[in-house]
């Protein structure tokens, strides 16, 4: 039984989403599933999906907290 986790970040894909929406994640769990039955021959109703969202204050990169990397980032124009 495969078990895939997807992991977003908290802040959603259109303007004034605060998550990923129920239909995207839904999506997700049906894309995944898929990839697996046709690259593994997986049945469907052996596949878990876990989504996992993070909070933005629980990840980061370039060494800092990632609104802190992004509003460097941004006053930099890079």
């Amino acid at each position: 039984m495969p078990i895939v986790t997807i992991q977003v970040t908290r802040e959603g894909t259109k303007s004034g989403t605060a998550s990923v929406t129920a239909e995207e994640k839904a999506a997700l769990i049906k894309g995944a599933s898929q990839l697996l039955a046709d690259v593994l021959n997986k049945p469907l109703e052996s596949t878990f999906v876990i989504i996992d969202e993070v909070d933005t204050d629980n990840w980061g990169w370039g060494g800092l907290p990632t609104l802190e990397f992004r509003r460097l980032r941004a006053a930099t124009g890079s």
